[in-house]
């Protein structure tokens, strides 16, 4: 994938270097919230069952962050111009959130497992375990899990060719 969207490895390699989030759990949670579509939205509420009405939350963009949670982590990161759909700045902000959760809840930034679990609930609603009466969350977070794993494969496979690609060299 980072071969094919030109830019989105040195996107989440920054966020790695800022935050510590690994690359392979920042992905997993970016594609599990949106599929890596930009402008992804919620489905709308219909009115009399018909007519598409308002969203059903603001969750917008490639990490599905809410508009509160959002205005939270551009005022804490001093980003106020940041941009849901636009990669970078999501992939700074899973790597902001995953943070957070290492840092309130003690949450290993490598486990994508209890990361997106966070992430889905938010740090109060982890802290009580309300994903415990979830089980479609907790197999969710599963495929989290096993798709970070698999992308840290792939990544161990091309970091080098992402980190030093060929230069074309042009004699005049």
């Amino acid at each position: 994938m980072f071969k094919q969207k030109h830019g989105w490895y040195q996107d989440a390699d920054h966020a790695y270097k800022r935050w510590g989030a690994p690359i392979p759990v920042q992905m997993s949670i970016i594609y599990q919230e949106s599929r890596y579509i930009g402008d992804a939205r919620p489905p709308r509420n219909h009115l009399f069952w018909i007519i598409p009405w308002t969203h059903i939350s603001s969750a917008y963009g490639y990490t599905q962050a809410l508009d509160s949670t959002w205005n939270h982590y551009k005022s804490q990161t001093g980003h106020p111009f940041a941009d849901r759909d636009d990669f970078g700045d999501a992939t700074d902000f899973v790597g902001w959130y995953v943070e957070q959760s290492h840092r309130i809840l003690g949450i290993s930034k490598s486990d994508a497992y209890s990361q997106y679990l966070a992430y889905y609930v938010g740090a109060g609603g982890y802290r009580r375990g309300v994903y415990r009466h979830k089980p479609w969350l907790m197999r969710t977070a599963r495929r989290v899990q096993s798709r970070a794993h698999r992308y840290g494969r792939q990544l161990a496979g091309c970091r080098s060719e992402l980190e030093h690609p060929g230069h074309w060299w042009w004699p005049f």
